[in-house]
C-alpha cells in the first residue's frame, strides 16, 4: 500500500499490459489518472493533447487527455471559455497529484499531441490551439517542460511511466485512425453541447 494514498481517477480502464509486463491505465478523451504506483499510463492522441506530470523525486505522477472546446470564435480565445476549460482539466490532474503527496516544486511535465488529424477541424486549427494552450499554461505555472512532441499530421500512442519519467511515443503513420477520429469527434461534440455553468473553480 502506497504511503501516498489511493489514486482517484476518471479512468476506469485498468488492465495488465503483457507487452510491458505491468499494470496499465488507458486514458480516453476527457479523462485523467494519477498514481503513486509503478505502472504505465497509455493514451492515443489525435488533435487532443495530454500532459504527463510527475514529482521527479517521489515518482507520483499522472496523465490527462483533453481538448479545448470549440467556442465558435476565432482562435486566440485564450482568455475565454475554452481556456478556462483547459485550465480546469490541467488543475484536476495537478491537484490530484498534490493530494497524493507530490510537491509542486518537483514537478516536471512532458506534453504530446495536437496533431492535425480531425477532418473538418483544420479551419479552427484545434490541434494548434490545444498545443499552444498546454505550453502556455505550464510556462505560466512555472512547471518545467522536460519533453514535448506536438503538432504534425499523425496520431500518437503515448506510453508513460510516472515512477521513472520514461515516455515512449509512437507516431501512427500507417494505422487506420477512424477510431481515433471518431472518438475525438464525439468528445468534441460533447464539449460543444455541454456548457460549463458559472465560474470554474481553479483550486487556487
Amino acid at each position: 500500500m502506497s504511503e501516498h494514498g489511493y489514486e482517484e481517477c476518471l479512468s476506469p480502464n485498468i488492465y495488465f499490459d503483457s507487452e510491458h509486463g505491468c499494470e496499465a491505465a488507458k486514458i480516453l478523451p476527457g479523462e485523467y489518472y494519477a498514481t503513486a504506483r509503478d505502472m504505465m499510463l497509455v493514451t492515443v492522441l489525435g488533435s487532443c493533447v495530454c500532459a504527463c506530470i510527475r514529482d521527479r523525486v517521489s515518482g507520483v505522477g499522472g496523465m490527462n487527455h483533453f481538448m479545448l472546446p470549440d467556442s465558435g470564435q476565432d482562435q486566440g480565445d485564450l482568455l475565454g471559455a475554452s481556456a478556462r476549460y483547459g485550465a480546469y482539466a490541467m488543475e484536476l490532474l495537478i491537484n490530484q497529484l498534490l493530494k497524493m503527496g507530490a510537491q509542486r516544486s518537483n514537478f516536471e511535465a512532458k506534453v504530446f499531441g495536437g496533431g492535425a488529424v480531425l477532418r473538418g477541424f483544420t479551419v479552427s486549427k484545434v490541434g494548434e490551439r490545444n498545443a499552444e494552450f498546454v505550453l502556455n499554461f505550464l510556462r505560466t505555472e512555472k512547471i518545467h517542460i522536460a519533453a514535448r512532441d506536438m503538432l504534425d499530421i499523425y496520431p500518437r500512442k503515448v506510453h508513460y511511466f510516472p515512477q521513472s519519467g520514461l515516455v515512449r511515443v509512437k507516431k501512427l503513420k500507417k494505422v487506420h485512425n477512424d477510431t481515433i477520429v471518431g472518438r475525438e469527434s464525439e468528445y468534441s461534440a460533447r464539449l460543444r453541447y455541454s456548457r460549463m455553468e458559472g465560474d470554474v473553480d481553479l483550486f487556487e
